[in-house]
């Protein structure tokens, strides 16, 4: 079978950024490496905008990066159904495109790209049908293991990460392009992308007391007014604060395709969410993350089934540091108590930051999305000839 012509990916926008952060990097992919003619259907071009600052929010169809980008309204415009059809995360398809697949059922093959988990029923659960008759949707869940769909991660990211760490006049040009100078070697660089969060006093308390100088890089985002406070500046007018060993300095919001570069840069990323903690995974850095949270706290077994199986390869001593801040962050408590114990692991983590990215990139969500693609396809094709 050929690789599909045509898809069509559908994103509603809930807030965050996570969720059309997903879909606009996989329709970027999908595009640019692989040839496919990708419409991407979002219902908050500003939110899109923020990502892709070329992009235009009062325009209903645009192309962007090889991509046709239109806004999905409330009113729904007869349209032929792309031969591949992603629903990101299980949004509702528009009535009218569900009655256009199902005129020519046989022929679209329908997708739902699931939220990222390192538990273990996803395995299970991957690639599973789901019958709507005269329709049958699929269930393709990314992951950690060979049995899930893996992770987005582009051809050249990996190269393109080592080229920046072995570079000296790239990552001299990070910080020229952030308005500062080069950091000295001895000073701890981290970057800061959260929700809000009640532990963030209590951990830059115990950056302003470390023995080490940290550098914070705060992009403009949910944490911003919380950091401002924490300084005294309620009015937002200051982009650049120090006190004691802490300097954090505020970034503008961050464009998607220059994010990398900022976890590159950095020793220490924190980070929210589903799209940037993949993306701080491929720089092959030390991580926190702050999962985001759900209902009745199911968050927390998603967090610690990542825990245990990012963390299986470190010493008894790492493990209880990288889960104490881990769980300290996301449950608003005290992190500055838990940040001693992981400052004395970094090097620990640092190694196993690249082996796991390293490992993870034999595993990639965009191969193997077309190999599904492609396997239910020869499936259809048997089944007409029988």
């Amino acid at each position: 079978m050929k690789l599909p012509y045509s898809c069509d990916i559908f994103c509603n926008v809930i807030d965050n950024y996570g969720d059309i952060g997903v879909s606009w990097r996989l329709a970027r992919q999908l595009a640019n490496e692989f040839g496919l003619e990708v419409r991407l259907w979002v219902d908050d071009l500003s939110s899109f905008a923020r990502l892709c600052p070329d992009a235009d929010a009062t325009l209903e169809i645009q192309r962007c990066r090889g991509v046709e980008v239109r806004l999905w309204g409330a009113t729904f415009d007869d349209v032929q159904p792309a031969e591949v059809v992603i629903d990101a995360f299980g949004c509702a398809l528009p009535e009218a495109y569900l009655a256009a697949m199902a005129e020519v059922a046989g022929q679209a093959l329908w997708i739902n790209l699931e939220y990222l988990s390192a538990e273990d029923w996803v395995e299970g659960c991957h690639k599973l049908p789901s019958p709507r008759p005269p329709l049958t949707r699929y269930f393709f869940f990314p992951g950690f293991t060979k049995k899930t769909g893996g992770l987005l991660l582009e051809r050249d990211l990996l190269a393109r990460r080592d080229a920046f760490l072995s570079d000296p006049l790239q990552q001299q040009g990070f910080w020229e392009s952030a308005g500062m100078e080069m950091p000295s070697a001895n000073t701890l660089k981290i970057s800061l992308f959260a929700y809000e969060n009640a532990a963030l006093a209590g951990l830059f308390d115990a950056w302003e007391n470390s023995a080490r100088a940290v550098l914070c890089l705060v992009p403009e985002g949910r944490i911003l007014p919380q950091v401002l406070h924490y300084f005294g500046d309620e009015n937002g007018a200051g982009r650049s604060f120090s006190r004691g060993n802490l300097t954090v300095r505020v970034l503008p919001f961050v464009a998607q395709e220059d994010y990398d570069t900022l976890l590159w840069a950095c020793d220490l990323n924190f980070v929210r969410g589903e799209d940037s903690c993949v993306r701080a995974q491929w720089a092959g850095k030390p991580f926190v993350w702050q999962i985001y949270p759900q209902h009745d706290a199911v968050h927390w077994q998603k967090l610690q089934a990542f825990l245990d199986r990012y963390g299986a390869p470190l010493s008894p001593a790492a493990t209880q540091a990288l889960q104490g801040l881990w769980r300290a962050w996301n449950d608003e408590g005290n992190a500055g108590l838990e940040w001693d114990a992981l400052a004395d692991v970094l090097d620990e983590l640092n190694v196993l930051a690249m082996a796991w990215a390293h490992e993870l990139a034999e595993n990639t969500l965009a191969l193997n999305l077309l190999d599904f693609i492609q396997e239910i396809g020869t499936m259809r094709a048997l089944k007409i000839e029988g």
